[in-house]
């Protein structure tokens, strides 16, 4: 039986998935929010993403879908927090004044120590894009240098032996929600928190969108119920390849997220706002006791909010959050690491191992707008096909997804 007993920081709750563990004394890594940004850098980041109106033109980067906009001021405010930790932060700085060769050589640095050379050299790359949005006059040339040296060494990690068929992501994470309903010995908050990462598994595993979109699911918008069914609905402002997503979630899925959303997720919810002293109420309340304060009286027509919420503070999960949360419980149910992004290779290999005649079904379900990203995944699909075509007798065996 699997047991997820606390938000450790292997269960993905509050730390970055490359952050060594840290001490009581060590400062958390994040990505500093706009707010904590200096003075300019927050005036020139609100300019360079103002939409156009009528006549007047946008900002810099106002012709850039939100989620990209959002994943490079995400990236900015990693190097904001690693000068607010070294004390190199100067809050009034010009706008991108701060990103200077010594601060980039420290920033690299850090990261070497943390993170592999692929997202490496993204990080890098996308932090000049966002300080090029807060002052383009800035001579960046010298910072694109050093991209095209990162360029040249970085090496993706393998990661053949984490392709997990996507059936086994699904029966894990289902799994996960039945034996927490089943354990008469869980309390209310870590039978929560179980059922709650189960059903991430399972529905990133039939529904693997990118993490961002992911993580942002809201009930009554992007994941909604239209007639009888669940339904993913991402706008194409929201998308990296600028169309419209509409996905409907399996029916398989619909006892699970039922349970979650009306009887887990308000014991989730009802976290947010408690003292250290109340928390710990909650999480020892023996199994057969509600806390007084959660009310599962919605019906699921009617739930509304984040979609994740986390069993720490109760509000929306983190970015870095979810990811933990997932590549922990993973490793958990299926003795291997599969993060959220490996989500989309399984689903990919899948497609080509079981539909390698239509060429073009990984790109729709992967929304990719270039084919070539999909077929990096071909080789392995078609070296591990026989085994691949076994699995998928004993799946027919077992009964289908019912769509």
């Amino acid at each position: 039986m699997h047991k997820l007993a606390s938000d450790q920081p292997a269960s993905g709750e509050g730390r970055l998935a490359s952050s060594p563990p840290h001490g009581p004394q060590t400062p958390q890594i994040r990505s500093a929010p706009i707010a904590e940004w200096s003075i300019a850098d927050r005036a020139a980041w609100t300019r360079a993403i103002a939409p156009g109106v009528r006549l007047r033109k946008g900002g810099a980067g106002s012709h850039l879908a939100r989620i990209t906009q959002g994943d490079l001021g995400r990236r900015y405010g990693y190097f904001v927090d690693h000068l607010m930790r070294n004390g190199l932060f100067e809050p009034d700085a010009p706008a991108a004044g701060q990103v200077t060769p010594d601060h980039i050589e420290r920033f690299l640095e850090e990261l070497r120590s943390r993170i592999g050379s692929v997202t490496l050299a993204g990080t890098i790359y996308k932090v000049r894009r966002a300080s090029e949005l807060l002052e383009p006059e800035r001579d960046l040339a010298w910072l694109g240098e050093i991209e095209k040296d990162l360029a040249l060494v970085m090496r993706p990690i393998s990661k053949g032996h984490r392709i997990v068929d996507p059936d086994r992501l699904v029966e894990a994470g289902l799994s996960l929600v039945q034996e927490a309903n089943d354990n008469p010995s869980l309390t209310p908050l870590r039978r929560a928190r179980q059922v709650r990462n189960g059903v991430m598994v399972a529905l990133l595993a039939l529904c693997p969108i990118r993490l961002k979109n992911f993580v942002a699911l809201d009930l009554q918008a992007n994941f909604r119920r239209i007639g009888s069914r669940w339904w993913i609905v991402l706008d194409r402002k929201h998308t990296k390849s600028g169309r419209p997503d509409e996905r409907r979630v399996p029916r398989d899925l619909d006892a699970a997220i039922a349970s979650y959303l009306l009887i887990h997720r308000p014991v989730l919810r009802a976290v947010e706002g408690r003292t250290r002293g109340a928390m710990s109420d909650i999480e020892h309340l023996p199994a057969n006791r509600q806390d007084p304060a959660v009310t599962s009286a919605e019906t699921l027509d009617a739930v509304s909010g984040p979609l994740w919420l986390s069993s720490n503070s109760g509000a929306r999960m983190s970015y870095s959050g979810v990811e933990l949360t997932i590549t922990a419980t993973t490793l958990l149910t299926l003795g291997v690491e599969v993060g959220p992004h490996l989500f989309r290779a399984s689903a990919a290999t899948a497609i080509y191992t079981y539909a390698g005649d239509n060429p073009n079904l990984a790109s729709a379900v992967l929304q990719h707008v270039d084919r070539r990203v999909t077929e990096e995944h071909y080789n392995h699909a078609t070296s591990t096909s026989a085994a691949r075509q076994y699995a998928e007798i004993v799946k027919r065996r077992r009964g289908g997804f019912d769509q």
